[in-house]
């Protein structure tokens, strides 16, 4: 028995980049994200890849338009109406998740109201809240205070905002953001 523990601590100390993730934190990790152009999407899937975490994502049950125009125009009038859209499904048990990785676009210098009406369905209390947003040029805006007021007895963890443009080559900064928060090794 001893043996086997000793070769399995110099495996673990040899293979470098070994991920500090779900598996071996012991913390049940949720990758929750809404995407409009498929930008937060891409970001969401390779983080839930490097953490070993859940897929979940917050869809609306009328999606929104295709047309930027369009869509930046009812998004500025879902902030300032405090409109509520119906999301299309919820998570059986948020209870189960330790960290919850939450990823949007900014739209108006906060998180869309799709995002708000996922985190009011649940609680958040001790949870560990780590955002990740797509922008173009407005990085979190007022997001991250916002989040604060939302979920006020959470713990938020420093964010990651990716332009959008540059979504597609951003894998090496998602590994050194994660690396910093300890997450992966």
């Amino acid at each position: 028995m001893k043996i086997k523990i000793i070769l399995i601590t110099l495996l673990a100390l040899l293979l470098p980049g070994i991920q500090l993730n779900a598996q071996t934190t012991g913390k049940k990790i949720l990758v929750a994200y809404f995407s409009h152009s498929g930008n937060t999407r891409s970001v969401a899937y390779d983080i839930c890849k490097k953490v070993d975490g859940e897929f979940f994502e917050i869809q609306t049950v009328k999606p929104y338009p295709s047309d930027y125009n369009t869509v930046v125009k009812q998004a500025k009038q879902e902030q300032k109406s405090d409109y509520r859209p119906v999301l299309k499904s919820k998570l059986k048990n948020i209870n189960q998740y330790d960290v919850i990785f939450l990823g949007f676009p900014d739209w108006w210098d906060t998180y869309p109201q799709a995002v708000k009406v996922f985190l009011s369905q649940y609680d958040f209390s001790g949870k560990t809240i780590i955002p990740f947003c797509t922008h173009e040029g407005s990085e979190f805006g007022r997001s991250i205070a916002d989040l604060n007021k939302m979920c006020p007895k959470s713990h938020i963890q420093e964010g990651l905002a990716i332009r959008g443009s540059a979504v597609h080559n951003s894998d090496e900064r998602i590994k050194e953001w994660l690396k910093k928060l300890k997450i992966i090794k």
